[in-house]
Parts: C-alpha cells; structure tokens; sequence
C-alpha cells in the first residue's frame, strides 16, 4: 500500500475511534501557571512533503517544502478547542531526470500558497490531542526549478499564477503533543480542488491534478 494511503487511512480511523473513547475524560492542556481554560496565539512552522495526484496518492513524486505562519486555539469547553491557523505552505511535486545532455537530477514544481485551516481540536490526554477539519488556501506564486544531482539549483521559471486555479479546499487530519505552550505534530493534508486550468500548457499538465501531503510542525503559544 502506498505510503500517503497508509497514513490518512491511519490518522482518520485513529479519530474516529478514539473520540468516542475519550470524549468523556478528555483534559483541555494547560500550563503549571494557569488555573483554567485560556485562548492561546502562536506561531508554528515545519517540514511539508508534497505531491501531486489524480486517483490514487503515491509518494513516487514526494517533494520537500515548508508551512510557516500564525495560530489562534480557542477552547469551546474542557477538552475541546477551534484552532484557525494563517500560513504560507509551499507545496507541488518532483520528477526525476537523467539522460545524457542533462546527467541526473530533477525538476521542482512549486506551489506556494496562503493556506487558511480550521480545525477541532480534541484533548486525548492532557497533553495529547486529535486534529480533524478542513483548509482554504489562495495560491500567490508558482515555479519550477532544475536541480542537479548535486543538490545545485541550475535553472528556475517562473509560471503564470492564472494559468492555475487560484484556490484550493481540503480536508485535514493529525495528532499533536503539547509540552507547556510548545506544540509538536504531524498532519495530513487531502486536497479535493483540480489545480490546473485547461486553454495553456501548464494548466493543461496538471488540470486533473490535486495537492495532497504530510505537515511536520513545531510551534510556541502564547
């Protein structure tokens, strides 16, 4: 089974079973220097491994990038919290070359987005919670770039955001750790909009395509 299958399958058959569990003896996290439920902001940031797909989700074409920005985790009631988030997520995929003019390496293609998550945030423990919601993201730059078996950028073009659908909706699921007002977590991130237009190369390249990935993050809450 293919490795993106595996854990989406995971981390949503985890929720599932583990909120009618936990629903009744589920903490909300705080600190040692608070008394009781308070709305917290932070910032967060980490590792986005990326692709692009069709049917099926296949890590064949996984590429690195970043999710940076901002948080607000606003408690509703002990245990349970609505967390916005406003990031900048550079996602896309990869292929790989090597042929005889080139040598070996690779094409980036870069999709970098302002992404708006909301999430229910379910406390499993005092210091473990589930993650389940869904994302709007804005797509603000587009790009590939050559990358040579060296790791050496030797080539990048820029691509006409237009030739794109500017916006793209999703679905969310993962699990955090928070240690006083650090969070760690993992989540992974479905999307359910084509990213391509028809009527150009580019959009015509990647019309039926969709985002899918797994989110890598560290974050300090205030």
């Amino acid at each position: 089974m293919k490795k993106h299958q595996s854990v989406r399958k995971l981390v949503f058959a985890v929720g599932i079973a583990l909120l009618s569990v936990t629903a009744v003896s589920a903490q909300e996290q705080q600190t040692t220097t608070e008394s009781g439920l308070k709305a917290k902001f932070g910032i967060k940031g980490g590792l986005n491994l990326t692709n692009l797909y069709v049917n099926d989700v296949s890590d064949e074409h996984m590429k690195a990038g970043f999710n940076a920005g901002v948080f607000a985790k606003l408690p509703v009631t002990k245990g349970f919290s609505i967390q916005p988030e406003l990031l900048y997520s550079l996602k896309g995929a990869k292929e790989d070359y090597n042929n005889f003019i080139q040598g070996s390496g690779e094409y980036r293609f870069n999709l970098g987005y302002v992404e708006l998550p909301v999430l229910a945030v379910v406390n499993l423990a005092p210091n473990f919670n589930l993650h389940l919601g869904g994302y709007a993201a804005y797509l603000v730059n587009a790009n590939i770039k050559n990358v040579n078996g060296n790791g050496n950028i030797e080539g990048a073009s820029d691509l006409n955001t237009d030739n794109f659908n500017r916006w793209d909706f999703g679905l969310v699921g993962g699990l955090g750790f928070d240690i006083e007002n650090f969070t760690l977590g993992a989540r992974y991130n479905y999307g359910l909009s084509h990213i391509g237009k028809s009527g150009n190369l580019s959009g015509e390249l990647t019309k039926d395509s969709k985002n899918a990935g797994i989110s890598i993050y560290a974050g300090f809450g205030f």
